[in-house]
């Protein structure tokens, strides 16, 4: 029995084989490797990974292909049936790190890579198929249109690359938008480590909340003149001019109470 992609999960299954080893070839796994696949659906790109590796975990929320790819796959395939948004992800990982793949629903594509981002440090690599839009958004440089808080907290702990297009054409049923393959890598080390990264993501986040607003003004009650001095930052500029390093810099400055009391400009 065929299965009926569900809208509330966000199903869209690949079923281009020139896409689909296409992406194989850019995951590029290993037999010693450990990794999981969020989301297999119907097992498209699962079987192109077990065609290179032994064995792989996969976690899939829908109850009803849960069955279907044990079936299937057999032994080769460990199944868990469960929410990725919840998922500990760092349980699979062996000391070697885990690389984790996978078409997202688009629906979950962004909480879900800040849920994967507090597993970073057990995580080698993420491959995803998203929406190009949000991939523009994670590869993003400052002074470009779809530079954001997204961009910036990604890339505060990943090196992120987008590695090329997929049109609406290679799923089942077609998305209204273009997709695009990214590979997020964590840092070994983080570049540019914020002294209180709490500090670091509200700052990041309220920033780019009001982002018609000169930084000056946006962040007034977390930093001040002061702050904005110590770190060499001038106070109307606005948040998507700012690097990762520049926000680091920010929140770092900002951590005494007297940082963020007084005037802002």
């Amino acid at each position: 029995m065929s299965h009926v992609p569900r809208k509330r999960f966000g199903q869209h299954f690949l079923h281009d084989a020139r896409v689909i080893a296409r992406i194989a070839d850019a995951i590029g796994p290993r037999a010693e490797e450990a990794l999981v696949e969020i989301g297999p659906g119907q097992g498209a790109l699962t079987t192109a990974l077990l065609a290179r590796i032994p064995r792989l975990d996969v976690v899939e929320l829908d109850r009803d292909l849960v069955p279907r790819l044990r079936t299937r796959f057999g032994d080769r395939l460990q199944v868990h049936e469960a929410d990725a948004l919840r998922f500990d992800f760092a349980a699979l990982a062996p000391p070697q790190g885990l690389r984790v793949v996978g078409n997202l629903p688009y629906n979950i594509s962004t909480p879900l890579i800040f849920h994967l981002l507090e597993a970073a440090p057990h995580i080698r690599d993420m491959t995803f198929l998203l929406q190009l839009e949000v991939v523009q958004r994670l590869a993003a440089a400052p002074d470009s249109k779809s530079y954001g808080r997204l961009s910036v907290m990604v890339q505060y702990r990943c090196r992120a690359e987008a590695l090329f297009e997929v049109g609406p054409g290679a799923f089942t049923p077609p998305p209204k938008v273009d997709s695009a393959l990214v590979r997020l890598t964590p840092w070994p080390e983080l570049p540019h480590p914020a002294a209180d990264e709490a500090l670091f993501a509200r700052i990041v986040a309220q920033a780019f909340a009001q982002r018609r607003k000169t930084l000056g003004r946006a962040l007034r009650g977390l930093a001040n003149e002061e702050s904005f001095a110590q770190a060499g930052i001038d106070p109307v500029r606005r948040a998507e001019t700012l690097a990762v390093a520049e926000f680091v810099r920010l929140a770092d400055a900002a951590r005494t109470p007297a940082a963020a009391t007084g005037h802002n400009p």
